[in-house]
């Protein structure tokens, strides 16, 4: 064993090896991470990739991606032939083939058909969600940035906002149940039953009740921007911050107003910030079971949000399906079996191609801004 004060003598630093070793440690754990997140997303592509993709041109099961969710009927007719049928062709083998014997017939939930309402529900809370947590929560940065005063309010508010950031979903899930869906008021001429209140507003027979959005999109993507607006609020306030004070000084000095000075001056600059914090939010939103499941997720349901509407804006007041519902379904409600499990893994492997996509796409435009907006 090498003495330790030959090494210092001959110049080696004391704390060389421990150094090396504290290194190492480091490394190998950052490693070890990556090589759990690789194995994962590895058991999630080779499960879920035979539901996905084919080996016939397009080489994608569209239908997959196209299709309703339904029932999935598996059978043997009375040649021994196994057939695998979503409900709506099952019915559609039965008209063909009257009077034809059915063996060992076994239904599985959730599990025919494709994923295209899942899909579908997904993008419009996401989407939803994101323009009511930006335009509330760039709002509330814009006040705490450049307009709020430094006080202990100020300052109570602040960590308000930080602690609403590590509250659990299932809380906000809970809360959305019973404001949104619940308690929200509502200008109707037919006021609930379960009303908690009715203000009658004198003209014809219209009143405000308060007996909520009851399970709807609206009501999920409101709960959803609860949950994520704490991370925007604190982002792009420090992306407000970040915003060289000599841009509003030269803006002040020549004239213009204080929110001429936000809109032109610190607004533009302060963008990429703020999709970063909309780049965070949107993987959270597109992820979430909880909120939606109390707010306005199905586990089935036959047409998509806005078939069958008279009227466009009644999609908000419809309910949903989402693919992180659908997957907790497949995955927690429905007896397991290799049928489920092609549902299911392919369910999740294009849940992950749709919030990287998402996240790609915001990753480009923020790095697109940012190349313009330079100082």
């Amino acid at each position: 064993m090498i003495d330790p004060e030959i090494l210092i003598r001959k110049g080696m630093p004391r704390g060389y090896f421990k150094d090396i070793f504290v290194r190492l440690a480091l490394g190998s754990v950052t490693y070890l991470i990556l090589i759990i997140a690789l194995l994962l997303f590895a058991r999630i592509i080779i499960d879920g990739a035979p539901a996905i993709f084919s080996t016939k041109f397009p080489f994608v099961d569209i239908e997959f991606l196209t299709a309703k969710n339904e029932t999935l009927h598996v059978f043997d007719d009375a040649e021994g032939t196994r057939h695998q049928l979503p409900a709506s062709k099952y019915n559609e083998y039965l008209d063909a083939h009257p009077g034809a014997t059915i063996y060992n017939e076994k239904t599985f939930s959730y599990s025919g058909g494709g994923i295209a309402g899942p899909i579908a529900g997904t993008a419009l809370l996401t989407l939803g969600a994101i323009i009511l947590a930006l335009f509330f929560g760039v709002s509330a940065a814009i006040y705490l940035a450049e307009y709020a005063k430094q006080s202990p309010f100020i300052h109570a508010v602040r960590l308000a906002i930080l602690n609403l950031a590590g509250i659990p979903s299932i809380v906000f899930g809970l809360f959305g149940f019973s404001v949104f869906v619940l308690a929200v008021p509502v200008i109707t001429n037919t006021p609930s039953d379960r009303s908690l209140l009715v203000i009658p507003l004198l003209i014809n027979d219209f009143a405000l009740s308060f007996q909520g959005w009851n399970s709807s999109l609206m009501a999920g993507c409101a709960t959803l921007a609860c949950m994520i607006l704490p991370v925007i609020i604190t982002a792009s306030e420090e992306s407000l911050r970040a915003v060289p004070q000599g841009f509003r000084d030269a803006s002040l000095a020549m004239g213009a107003t204080r929110w001429q000075t936000i809109r032109k001056c610190v607004l533009p600059y302060s963008m990429p910030g703020i999709l970063t914090s909309s780049l965070l939010a949107i993987t959270r939103v597109a992820g979430e079971t909880a909120p939606i499941m109390f707010t306005a997720a199905v586990a089935a349901k036959d047409d998509f949000p806005w078939e069958g509407l008279s009227n466009p804006f009644d999609i908000l007041s419809s309910q949903v399906q989402a693919l992180p519902y659908h997957i907790y379904t497949l995955a927690a409600r429905i007896p397991n079996s290799e049928f489920t499990q092609r549902a299911q893994y392919g369910s999740v492997l294009v849940f992950l191609i749709l919030v990287a996509v998402l996240s790609f796409g915001s990753m480009l435009l923020r790095a697109k801004l940012r190349a313009k907006l330079k100082w």
